[in-house]
Order: structure tokens, then C-alpha cells, then sequence
């Protein structure tokens, strides 16, 4: 198999080949046809996040093929078209995954964080943290709906089935497919992007934001909740000032530089202020189910697995509208 590996913090990605790893129990080797670039790979490789297993192979939304089955797997099939997540195993055991809070396990591993990844042509992972995408759709399409789609879905069922009047503070992979999932919901959306960038700005609109600007403006009314899809800590006391009474500001990256200090006056009247970490297995599939009946279109720029370095490189500089998306 041929992959990109991760050595050490912030180095360039190295191509290897490495022999085909066979499953375990409980697991499934499965042949890659995509496999998207996500802001969290640029914060493995980057070193931002703490506890990275060094060689690592980034990538954690995944498309390919079962190829090989291990012990006791069931309900999926060599041949079968899966999906592979960030979350990848959890220990079923600490009081989070006997609660139903799986995505809060105190011992889980994370595809291309703490287990390798998809920038490869093939990875194992654990049949149980696998989802069947049946046929009919895109792969490259497809892959930013792992990680982008599913996170992005659990942070506006987190913003609240109330929220009309929606902001999305940074409209990258994460941010164009919620808004296609609001403006389905029949919510309206307000989009902000880094002050002048106006292609971004034009991107939100053709997608059915309803306004578009810079993240240095209030929207033209009060927003009923706001989520942050941007790395970017002074966004808080920011989307804190756009909320009204009450609403509430979702921040949904893994993420985030600090937070800088703000008046207390801006949290003040019951507005609130919760992360997102992680998913759930049940998130998925409610997350692809509405997807697919909400017609969710991707944008994505596909590259060579082996360009991997150059997909990472425009994603940190911020030219790419959409996704980024690896074909091995």
C-alpha cells in the first residue's frame, strides 16, 4: 500500500509503502477511493493537537471498499461501499459510552489522529465505527460528509431546532454543507467569512445564504444562534455580540486558538456558550439520512494522494472553496 505519513510535528508528509495490513477482530481493511482534507488533519500536522501517535497516517473522511473482513465481523460485506469517520473505536465501558455519550469516551481512537488514516490507498478500522453508504452517489462527493458533514450536522443540532435566524462564522467544508442542511430546515442563514473575501461571500449566497459578509459585521437582525466553524478565538466575543437574548453560540472546531477576554456583558441575559467534541455513531446516520433528502452538493477540489502536502498548504492559506478531497 502506498500512503502520506506524518513523522513528527509539522513536517511535510512523507509518501511510504508500507505491506497491506490485515484486519483484526472486529475490523475491516478496506481499499480507499477518496478521502477528503480536513481543517483537523492540518491540526495533526501542524501539531496543535496533543497525544499524536508519531508515524501517523492523517485523513479521517474516508470512502472506499471493504476488502477483508476479520473475526467477528457482521453486517458488512467484502465489496460493501462504507464510510470511515473521525471517531474510530471507543471502549464501551466508561460512564460517557454507558450514558449514550459515546463521542465523550475517555478512551477512544481517532482515525488519523490516534490510528492512521486515509491519505492512503488502503487503512483497517473497526467495523463497528463503519457506516454503509449503499451506491448511487460521488465518492470524492461523498467524502466530505465523513467529518465536515458529520460534525457540522451535530453542531446545528446543537444550535437548536429553534434557531431561525442562523449565523455560520467561517463557510468552508464544514460551513457550505450545514447551510444547504439550514436552508432545507427552511431557516435563514447569515454567512461571514474573513473581512473581503468576497468570493467566499458570493459562494454562501449561491448556496442560499440569505446574507453574506465579513466576520468584523453584525448581521442586518439579531441572531437566534451562531456557530464557529473557524479556528479563531476572537470570533467568540464576536458571534456573542450578534446573538440575541437567550441565543446561543456553538463552537465546533477540535480546535481553536484562545479566546480572548471579553465583557461579561456580552454573555449576560441567558446567552450560552457550548462546544462540539467529536460525533456519535447515531449522529451518522441521522446526519446522511437528511442529507440525502436535503440533496447536499459538495464542492470540492479533488489532488493526487501523492500532492497531499500542496491540498494541506492551500487549505491553511485559505483558497479553497468547499473541500479538498485525496484520490489514491
Amino acid at each position: 500500500m502506498r500512503a502520506m505519513v506524518l513523522t513528527a510535528p509539522g513536517r511535510r508528509l512523507e509518501a511510504v509503502e508500507r505491506s497491506l495490513p490485515e484486519p483484526g477482530p472486529n475490523e475491516v481493511r478496506v481499499r480507499i477511493s477518496a478521502c477528503g482534507v480536513c481543517r483537523t488533519d492540518l491540526h495533526v500536522v501542524d501539531g496543535e493537537l496533543p497525544d499524536v501517535r508519531y508515524p501517523i497516517i492523517p485523513g479521517h473522511e474516508i470512502v472506499g471498499r471493504i476488502e477483508a473482513l476479520g473475526a467477528g465481523v457482521s453486517g458488512l460485506a467484502v465489496g460493501e461501499r462504507v464510510g470511515i469517520p473521525w471517531l474510530g473505536h471507543t471502549c464501551g465501558v466508561c460512564r460517557y459510552c454507558h450514558d449514550g455519550m459515546e463521542n465523550l469516551c475517555d478512551a477512544p481512537l481517532f482515525t488519523g489522529y490516534t490510528r492512521d488514516g486515509g491519505f492512503s490507498t488502503h487503512t483497517i478500522a473497526d467495523a463497528r465505527y463503519t457506516f454503509a453508504l449503499g451506491e448511487g452517489s460521488d465518492d470524492v462527493a461523498t467524502a466530505p460528509l465523513l467529518c465536515a458533514g458529520l460534525i457540522g450536522w451535530r453542531s446545528l443540532v446543537m444550535a437548536g431546532s429553534r434557531a431561525e435566524h442562523l449565523g455560520i462564522y467561517g463557510f468552508g467544508a464544514a460551513g457550505h454543507i450545514v447551510a444547504q442542511v439550514a436552508r432545507f430546515q427552511g431557516r435563514t442563514i447569515y454567512a461571514f467569512t474573513r473581512p473581503g473575501d468576497d468570493a467566499a461571500q458570493r459562494f454562501a449566497v449561491e448556496l442560499g445564504a440569505d446574507w453574506a459578509g465579513g466576520s468584523d459585521q453584525l448581521p442586518p437582525q439579531p441572531l437566534d444562534a451562531a456557530i464557529i466553524y473557524a479556528p479563531a478565538g476572537p470570533l467568540v466575543p464576536t458571534a456573542l455580540r450578534a446573538v440575541r437574548k437567550g441565543g446561543r453560540v456553538v463552537c465546533a472546531g477540535i480546535h481553536m486558538t484562545d479566546i480572548p477576554s471579553f465583557p461579561y456583558a456580552l454573555l449576560w441575559q441567558e446567552r450560552q456558550l457550548v462546544s462540539v467534541a467529536n460525533l456519535t455513531r447515531q449522529d451518522g446516520v441521522d446526519f446522511l439520512r437528511v442529507a440525502a433528502a436535503a440533496g447536499v452538493h459538495t464542492a470540492t477540489t479533488p489532488f493526487p494522494l501523492a500532492q497531499a502536502n500542496a491540498a494541506l498548504d492551500r487549505l491553511r492559506a485559505g483558497e479553497l472553496l468547499g473541500a479538498a478531497v485525496l484520490i489514491p
